[in-house]
């Protein structure tokens, strides 16, 4: 045999072994970036309900205050006094 069919076939087969490595670290890089994305889904998904909820009770607030400041016919502090002696539940309720 040649010695430049044993030297191409060397060759061939180091080429074969380091392509299947480079798949191998290919398909882990793949999995990995799906679930670090997945988990930030996840991660972003449960910040924004908080946020949801942050941003509604902040606006049943300024509805409250916008009412107070618009509201002509009552004394402020009376309305203030009455919105303290209330739960928070029953404010709502009343903004809604």
């Amino acid at each position: 045999m040649h010695p430049l069919f044993i030297i191409f076939g060397f060759i061939l087969i180091i080429a074969c072994i380091g392509l299947g490595a480079g798949l191998v670290f290919h398909k882990r890089d793949i999995e990995y970036k799906e679930r670090k994305n997945a988990l930030n889904r996840a991660h972003s998904s449960s910040g924004s309900v908080e946020q949801a909820e942050t941003i509604a009770k902040l606006e049943d607030r300024v509805r409250v205050l916008e009412r107070l400041a618009t509201d002509r016919g009552h004394l402020l502090a009376d309305e203030i006094e009455q919105l303290r002696e209330l739960p928070s539940s029953a404010v709502s309720k009343e903004n809604a």
